[in-house]
């Protein structure tokens, strides 16, 4: 979190939340959602300005509710998920592949999971901003057990590395990451935000 932000929120308080302007879809793209955007359920335009996206993506924060948000200055701007509140991309490196989010940092797997649509989730702790809900202006960072989509252009590097045994009765699979044997588990979508503990569409 910004130092700067932090700063304004001790200055205003008070400042009211504001809803349903800002998504994050299944690319890692912020879209800003305006009155036509919103009133006709539409996607919004992807945000082009690089130093806009990267101070989101530093100001990202969860409430206690699982709300996930952006906290521009004193106010709070809470963020309409896609799919889930975060999007990983397999990222090349010179000490091997790393998990990364579109923020930027690193997941650390615990497994991953396969839905009724054939996506994939990565399962594993994220360093995730907190907010305290006794006073909005202190946060704590604090790495979490959470969930985020696999960009669909590393689909096929995710297929290489894994081995799925499917019939009508059962699902198994194994995932390779760093070494290691990682399960793959089935999972509905509609299943994803109660089991981690997050709201797709955060309301007052």
């Amino acid at each position: 979190m910004d130092e700067q932000v932090l700063k304004s929120l001790i200055k205003w308080p008070r400042v009211p939340n504001c809803f349903g302007w800002l998504a994050l879809d299944r690319r890692g793209q912020w879209r800003m959602r305006d009155e036509y955007a919103q009133a006709n359920h539409l996607p919004g335009s992807p945000i082009q300005h690089v130093a806009l996206n990267e101070f989101i993506s530093r100001n990202y924060a969860r409430d206690s509710l699982g709300r996930y948000f952006f906290q521009n200055g004193p106010q709070r701007v809470f963020i309409t998920l896609d799919a889930t509140p975060w999007i990983a991309r397999m990222i090349p490196s010179k000490n091997g592949p790393q998990l990364l989010t579109q923020c930027g940092t690193e997941i650390k797997p615990h497994g991953a999971l396969s839905d009724e649509k054939g996506n994939i989730y990565i399962t594993g702790t994220i360093l995730e901003s907190h907010s305290d809900q006794v006073d909005s202006s202190v946060f704590t960072k604090a790495e979490s057990l959470s969930v985020a989509l696999l960009h669909d252009h590393d689909l096929d590097l995710f297929s290489n590395q894994s081995k799925v045994q499917e019939d009508a009765c059962t699902f198994k699979g194994s995932w390779q990451w760093d070494g290691k044997d990682l399960p793959i588990e089935p999972i509905h979508s509609e299943e994803l935000s109660q089991r981690f503990h997050f709201i797709k569409i955060p309301s007052s």
